[in-house]
């Protein structure tokens, strides 16, 4: 079974994205044929800065390898090394009805949130589609509230089907991760579109600190608290062991405890879990030939994938390069 996802390249990627997504796409590598793009098409809807992007980039990377993803089983690679994607992408618009794009809860809660009403914004769903159709993908693992994307990436295989009268297009099915959604440090979802985020791999001091920012509501010391409205629980009992997360509960409803001791208590899990990443994320950067070596040789191994289901693409399309004419 093939497997696929992305991760955005548009900042520092922090615990939402690793609980969300990234901690289930490692899992994940052992069992099934994985491929994971680095999305830095996608980032050009929020990063203009050429050396940022470029730096987000390789962050994504180097993030992935110190978390423990195996090159040798899980091909990693930049979404610009398969520039197929984006002639796809174009085709999937000829047969895409601007009503779907409308419906796109995505888009709308971005434009809320202040981001630009920009065409790639609002066709990204198209972009994700390609991504997702170009390698002939199973299974793509997502939250919750990513799920209308996927349906909306069937829908447009559906209708490139249908519209050429072929079954070029294979429908993915979604993978909701068992992860619930992570909070932010304001208590929205985490994401760096909201500067809300505990980055995986800031310094010790840096991410206590930011544990520390956490927003709780105004419970006395003494009373008991409900550890289910929780933002320092809800991260808590996605990274802590059962009988942690357990005995973490049992103070909250028992009362005399603080916030700020709950809060201690995450950030000493956070730098368990991280801490040893920390050190060989800080090896891996020393090394940057090596994970230029790794993005390259996994770029081929998917462009040779969607190179191949290009072909068949343009063929059921009746598009003619020259290659087709010399054979």
């Amino acid at each position: 079974m093939r497997v696929l996802s992305g991760v955005q390249s548009s900042g520092r990627l922090h615990l939402g994205n690793y609980l969300g997504a990234m901690k289930q796409h490692i899992e994940a590598q052992e069992a099934h044929e994985c491929f994971y793009f680095i999305a830095n098409y996608h980032s050009l809807t929020t990063v203009t800065e050429p050396d940022r992007l470029r730096a987000y980039t390789r962050d994504v990377a180097l993030d992935y390898l110190a978390l423990g993803l195996d090159p040798e089983t899980a091909c990693l690679f930049r979404q610009t090394d398969v520039p197929e994607v984006t002639e796809l992408t174009w085709i999937l618009s000829t047969v895409t009805g601007k009503g779907l794009l409308e419906r796109a809860t995505s888009y709308k809660d971005k434009i809320a949130k202040g981001l630009q009403a920009s065409m790639g914004l609002f066709s990204y769903p198209i972009l994700m589609a390609a991504d997702i159709l170009i390698y002939r993908s199973d299974v793509v693992p997502v939250g919750k509230d990513q799920v209308q994307h996927i349906e909306m990436a069937q829908d447009m295989a559906a209708s490139f089907n249908h519209m050429f009268e072929c079954e070029v297009l294979k429908r993915p099915e979604a993978k909701l991760n068992e992860a619930m959604i992570v909070p932010g440090v304001d208590g929205q979802k985490m994401s760096k579109s909201y500067g809300n985020t505990v980055e995986l791999f800031d310094s010790s001091k840096a991410t206590r600190k930011r544990i520390m920012s956490i927003k709780t509501d105004s419970t006395p010391l003494e009373a008991a608290k409900d550890p289910e409205t929780c933002n320092v629980f809800a991260i808590y009992r996605l990274l802590a062991a059962p009988a942690e997360v357990r005995g973490l509960e049992a103070q909250y409803r028992a009362g005399g405890m603080g916030y700020g001791e709950a809060k201690k208590q995450l950030a000493e899990v956070v730098e368990r879990v991280l801490g040893p990443a920390r050190e060989r994320r800080r090896r891996l950067e020393a090394d940057p030939d090596y994970v230029e070596d790794v993005l390259r040789a996994a770029g081929e191994k998917a462009r040779g994938v969607a190179q191949g289901v290009m072909e068949d693409v343009r063929s059921a399309c009746g598009l003619i390069t020259a290659k087709d004419t010399h054979r």
